[in-house]
C-alpha cells in the first residue's frame, strides 16, 4: 500500500491529465488535413476535446472550495472572502483578455478585430470564479445559522449543485428561444456564445453552460472538504466514482425520454449531455485520486503532475505552436502519422517549459506556478 498523496497531487494529475487531452485536440484539429479529418480517427480525438475545458472548470471549482473553506477555517468574513476570490477571478478573466491582445497582435494582418472579444476557456474561468465569489457570499450572508463549519459546507455543497444544475437546465433556452437580443454583441457572447455572427458559436465558451461545470466542482469540493468526506479517506472517492456512474445512466435514460425544450442541441445545450460529463468527471476525479495513492500517479517523477502545476502556462504557450504563426506543421494539410509526431513534439516542449517554470521558481521565483485554478 502506497503512502497517501498530498491534498493537491491528484487535483495537478487531473489538471495535467486536461493539458494532454487539449494537446491532442488542438494539434488534430489544427493540422490534420483531407480523408483524415473525415476518418474515426479524428472522431474519437475530437469527442475527447469535450473534456478538457469541463475538467479545467471542474477543478477550478475543486479549488475554490478549499481556498473558500481555508479563509473561513481562519474566521475570515464572508465580505472578505468574496473580496479575495472574486479579485482572483478578475486576474484570470483579465489574463484571458490578454491573451486575446496578444493574439491579435501576432496575427496582425489577417486576424479579424472581432477576435479581441472572443469568449475563451480563460476568460470563462475567470468569470465563473467571480460568479462563485458572489454565490458564496450570498449564502454565507444570508444563512446566519450557519455558524458551524460543517453545516456551511453541507448548505454550500448543496446550493452549488443546485446552481450548476439550473445553469444547465437554462442553456437550451438561453442559446434559442430565451436569447438576450438586446444586448451588444460582446456582451451577448458571454452569455451565449454569439460573438459576432448573429448564432451561438459551438467553440466559445460562455456562461451558458460552461460555468455549470465550475459550479458542480465548486459543490464536490465542499463535500470533499466535510468532516464526513474527511474521515472516510478513499472511500469517498469510490463513492464519488460510483455516483459518477450512476449519473451517467441516469443522463442516458434521461436522453432517450421526451424531451421539453422547443429546440435541442445534445452536444451542445443538452442538460443530459451535461450529466454524463459530470459524471465522467466524477469517475476521473475517483480514479486519478486512487492512482495517485495506490498507483503510480505519485513514485518518482510525474509528467501529468508536472504539467498541472503549470497548466496556464502551458495552456498560454501552446496555442501559439498549434494555431498561431509559430505552428510546428502546416495547417490542415499533414496526415495522423505526422500531425502525432507533431502532438508529441508539443507535448515534450510543454513538459520541459513547465520543469524550467518550476526550477525557476524553486531558484527564487517569488510568485506561484501557474495554474488553471
Amino acid at each position: 500500500m502506497g503512502t497517501a498523496p498530498s491534498r493537491l497531487a491528484y487535483i495537478d494529475w487531473m489538471r495535467g491529465l486536461a493539458c494532454l487531452l487539449m494537446f491532442q485536440t488542438h494539434c488534430y484539429d489544427s493540422w490534420l488535413g483531407g480523408d483524415a479529418r473525415k476518418s474515426t480517427f479524428f472522431m474519437w480525438s475530437q469527442l475527447g476535446g469535450t473534456f478538457p475545458a469541463p475538467l479545467f472548470l471542474f477543478l477550478a471549482g475543486i479549488s475554490f472550495a478549499m481556498v473558500t473553506d481555508k479563509l473561513r477555517q481562519k474566521d475570515v468574513p464572508p465580505k472578505q472572502i468574496a473580496f479575495t476570490t472574486i479579485r482572483r477571478g478578475a486576474e484570470i478573466l483579465g489574463l484571458g483578455l490578454l491573451f486575446r491582445v496578444q493574439e491579435f497582435v501576432i496575427a496582425w494582418g489577417w486576424s479579424p478585430w472581432t477576435d479581441l472579444f472572443r469568449v475563451d476557456v480563460l476568460n470563462m474561468i475567470g468569470l465563473s470564479m467571480m460568479l462563485m465569489g458572489a454565490f458564496c457570499w450570498v449564502v454565507l450572508s444570508l444563512k446566519k445559522t450557519l455558524s458551524q463549519l460543517s453545516n456551511a459546507r453541507l448548505v454550500l455543497c448543496v446550493t452549488a449543485a443546485g446552481a450548476g444544475l439550473v445553469i444547465s437546465l437554462l442553456t437550451p433556452l438561453m442559446w434559442t428561444t430565451w436569447r438576450p437580443r438586446g444586448l451588444p454583441w460582446p456582451l451577448d457572447s458571454y452569455i451565449n456564445g454569439v460573438h459576432n455572427l448573429g448564432e451561438p458559436q459551438p467553440g466559445l465558451f460562455p456562461i451558458f453552460p460552461w460555468t455549470a461545470f465550475a459550479f458542480m466542482g465548486l459543490a464536490a469540493g465542499f463535500f470533499l472538504m466535510s468532516n464526513w468526506a474527511r474521515e472516510r479517506g478513499a472511500m469517498t472517492f469510490v463513492m464519488a466514482g460510483a455516483g459518477g456512474v450512476a449519473l451517467f445512466y441516469l443522463a442516458r435514460r434521461l436522453e432517450a425520454g421526451p424531451q421539453i425544450y422547443p429546440v435541442y442541441d445534445f452536444w451542445h445545450t443538452s442538460p443530459s449531455f451535461f450529466l454524463m460529463r459530470v459524471g465522467m468527471l466524477l469517475i476521473i476525479m475517483a480514479a486519478s485520486y486512487l492512482w495517485c495513492r495506490w498507483g503510480a500517479g505519485q513514485l518518482g517523477f510525474s509528467p501529468f503532475i508536472q504539467l498541472g502545476q503549470t497548466s496556464l502556462l502551458v495552456y498560454w504557450v501552446h496555442l501559439e505552436l498549434v494555431y498561431g504563426r509559430l505552428s510546428l506543421l502546416p495547417k490542415r494539410r499533414v496526415g495522423v502519422g505526422a500531425a502525432s509526431l507533431g502532438l508529441l513534439t508539443i507535448y515534450i516542449l510543454m513538459l520541459l517549459l513547465s520543469m524550467l517554470r518550476t526550477r525557476l521558481k524553486a531558484h527564487g521565483e517569488r510568485r506561484p506556478a501557474l495554474s488553471l485554478a
